[in-house]
């Protein structure tokens, strides 16, 4: 009997998404905040960062930090036109999230070798999500149905990666994963803008860990 294969392209960078089970959405308002505190997720056990599109010099950020943290994957968020996305690949990002369904998307990922996050929240959206070819369906906003709303599309979508999004807490994390969800996108709950602003590292990298440790509650 042959051992398991490891996969490799798009499926081992899903694979490697998923993993984390928590993603970092980094929407701060300038890019040294952004760079302070990927250092600080990556000290507390952070391997994957998705960085949006509103924050100030996104795509040469994306760019900076696929060159400085080869063990990292960095992918480009909150992207909703095709240009972007030709941008966002080129500048090195592993994967790209749109907050709904943007015609094209996830084929100009699926050429590149790389991974698609396409927004939905109502079934007929996480359907068209898949027919545009999603390799995971970010629900957002997470907040306005809660992990009922995740776990009834999840039963709708059986095997469909959902990635819960918007206004989630440490807390929650489990909840949501043990709603069916496949990974979590945290944002300005998960990041401590008070610690980095007064330079606090210890605080804001205990922020991270505690959403980590969460997670693994949700297994």
């Amino acid at each position: 009997m042959h051992p398991p294969t490891a996969p490799t392209g798009r499926a081992a960078l899903l694979a490697r998404l998923c993993a984390q089970r928590v993603l970092p959405v980094l929407r701060l308002p300038d890019a040294g905040i952004t760079l302070a505190a990927v250092d600080c997720l990556h000290e507390a056990g952070f391997r994957v960062f998705e960085v949006t599109m509103t924050t100030p010099g996104a795509e040469a950020l994306i760019e900076q930090l696929a060159r400085e943290r080869p063990d990292s994957l960095v992918g480009a968020g909150t992207v909703t036109d095709l240009a972007r996305v030709d941008a966002c690949l080129a500048r090195g990002a592993s994967f790209i999230v749109s907050p709904y369904v943007v015609p094209g998307l996830a084929r100009r990922c699926a050429q590149a070798g790389r991974v698609a996050l396409v927004g939905a929240f109502t079934p007929g959206e996480v359907a068209a999500a898949i027919d545009e070819g999603a390799d995971v369906v970010k629900v957002f906003p997470a907040s306005t149905g809660g992990p009922a709303h995740l776990a009834a599309l999840a039963s709708v979508f059986p095997g469909v990666p959902l990635c819960p999004t918007g206004g989630i807490d440490d807390a929650q994390v489990a909840s949501y994963l043990r709603a069916g969800a496949a990974l979590v996108g945290a944002g300005s709950q998960l990041v401590d803008r008070a610690a980095l602003a007064r330079g606090d590292r210890a605080a804001a990298i205990e922020r991270g860990r505690r959403y980590l440790q969460y997670a693994s509650h949700g297994a």
